[in-house]
């Protein structure tokens, strides 16, 4: 992703050892392997065949017609009619005027076309989209399993000092008892947080196609624009999605024009040949040689068919066309709508994360200060012990808060560029291998006219998840610094009562 994430990075979310499955990998396997992206190049291969389809009528058509026969009842008075004929009939046919429908089909198929590699490059700007937020949700998710982790411990600690304060009277039953409750309470939130990783791991799978291992901290996104005016003027000349809507009302255009060319005349070229043979059947009258056993005929001209009246269709054909561009015009306006709304609502996420990260920094070191300052003045009988579990929380929930906001300030970030036109292949410099080229595929079908043409039995793409173990919410690694506590729990009581004890080796 070098060309792409090339600035100051956002603080990342959490630490991971330089071998870990990098953002860029993820993508790399998510574009070469997942599913909706290839059914959208299929789908975009299979748009590219109606060029030639629509041209196909202007080219010459050539048939063949052969037919065999059987009298089996000739008529009382037909003595010399065939018991049986066998017929062959060969036309060749040739457009010298539609009217301007072929011109006009084949105008719009292009259109078409062209609004079809727009539709696959939004496709791949979603996927990516999609594929960094499940990887900063692994992230995310694991952070929040080890923060949970982190505070079962401690308060796992906290109640065991409670215990041995309450043996020697300093504590009552009612301390004892909070600091159960509390740790209770910390348990169901660690199992939520781990079921939440697990779905996310998931969710990774569904996309990627593989399992994420240890992942790596996500490069830095580039500098964004200073205002969402700025973002929205991007995204108006180069989102995808408007592009492509841009080509189907250009496209209904022509659809009009191919319509009003119904009522119009049109002028083929045909010849055609008749070969008859009787078969030996045919008879003769007594006394006179036999007749010829076959018969052939030629012919070639010019055709005009000039419509007069077709039951009011052409106008209804019309009717129906100009409809259809009228749907495409109020469509390519709910675009540019989508367009607007979307960018400037990712935008002020983008913004609001980051207040909020600088906000939670500042909660979180706070929140530590505070935590050992009560517990400071807990240990000499100005702080309850309920508040030290309240101040246990408070830390607990600006951690969370500022892993959160790290999380929504990447995929926000990430999303603004999507809206602008630039979160594609091409521009994330993917190049694992060739880029998938869709213009390769109209280039090698647009101009081919034989019959018995086709391409290759197709096979899978994306690969299958089936074989992927069931993910489970195990984190390795160690927790981000800057949002670890004390490398060991530390006590409420740090009397020689009830001393710290020594951090378990890792």
């Amino acid at each position: 992703m070098t060309r792409l994430f090339c600035s100051v990075a956002v603080i990342a979310l959490a630490a991971t050892p330089a071998t870990a499955e990098t953002l860029r990998d993820a993508l790399v396997k998510a574009y070469e392997t997942n599913p909706t992206l290839a059914a959208q190049r299929a789908t975009l291969r299979a748009n590219d065949e109606n060029v030639p389809i629509t041209r196909a009528p202007s080219l010459p058509q050539v048939q063949v017609q052969s037919t065999y026969s059987e009298n089996v009842v000739l008529p009382i008075t037909a003595f010399t009619a065939p018991s049986r004929t066998s017929q062959t009939q060969a036309s060749l046919t040739y457009s010298l005027f539609a009217g301007g429908a072929v011109k006009n089909g084949v105008a719009a198929a292009k259109s078409r076309v062209e609004g079809g590699r727009a539709t696959l490059r939004g496709t791949e700007a979603d996927l990516f989209t999609a594929v960094v937020a499940a990887y900063v949700d692994v992230q995310r998710d694991s952070a929040v399993v080890q923060l949970n982790e982190q505070n079962v411990r401690v308060l796992d600690v906290n109640l065991q000092a409670s215990r041995d304060r309450f043996q020697v009277g300093d504590l009552t039953r009612t301390d004892v008892a909070q600091s159960e409750a509390r740790l209770a309470l910390a348990q169901s939130q660690l199992e939520t947080a781990q079921s939440r990783l697990i779905a996310s791991r998931e969710n990774y799978i569904r996309l990627v196609g593989s399992t994420p291992g240890e992942l790596d901290t996500p490069p830095p996104l580039p500098k964004l624009p200073g205002t969402p005016d700025e973002a929205v003027k991007v995204a108006l000349a180069e989102n995808p999605t408007l592009l492509a809507a841009r080509k189907a009302l250009e496209a209904s255009g022509f659809d009009v024009k191919s319509a009003r060319a119904t009522r119009l005349p049109t002028v083929d070229a045909f010849a055609q040949g008749n070969y008859t043979n009787f078969l030996g059947t045919l008879g003769g009258f007594p006394g006179n040689p036999a007749p010829p056993q076959f018969d052939r005929t030629a012919q070639f001209g010019v055709r005009l068919s000039l419509p007069i009246y077709q039951g009011g269709a052409p106008a209804a054909r019309i009717r129906q066309a100009q409809a259809r561009q009228s749907a495409s015009i109020e469509q390519l306006t709910e675009a540019e709508r989508s367009v607007v709304s979307q960018t400037r609502s990712v935008y002020a996420s983008y913004r609001a994360a980051l207040d909020v990260i600088r906000s939670a920094e500042a909660a979180v070191s706070a929140n530590r200060l505070a935590l050992e300052g009560v517990k400071a003045e807990n240990s000499v009988g100005n702080r309850t012990i309920l508040e030290i579990l309240n101040a246990e929380q408070e830390l607990l929930n600006a951690q969370v808060t500022l892993v959160t906001a790290r999380r929504d300030a990447y995929v926000a970030g990430f999303a603004v560029l999507a809206a602008m036109g630039r979160a594609e292949a091409k521009d994330l410099g993917l190049e694992n291998g060739p880029l998938y080229d869709p213009v390769a595929n109209y280039d090698r079908v647009r101009n081919r006219i034989f019959d018995w043409d086709q391409d290759p039995t197709p096979k899978p793409v994306a690969t299958s998840t089936t074989g992927t173990p069931a993910q489970t919410a195990i984190v390795a690694g160690r927790i981000d610094p800057s949002l670890s506590n004390d490398a060991r729990p530390t006590p409420v009581d740090k009397s020689p009562v009830n001393p710290a004890p020594v951090a378990p080796k890792r």
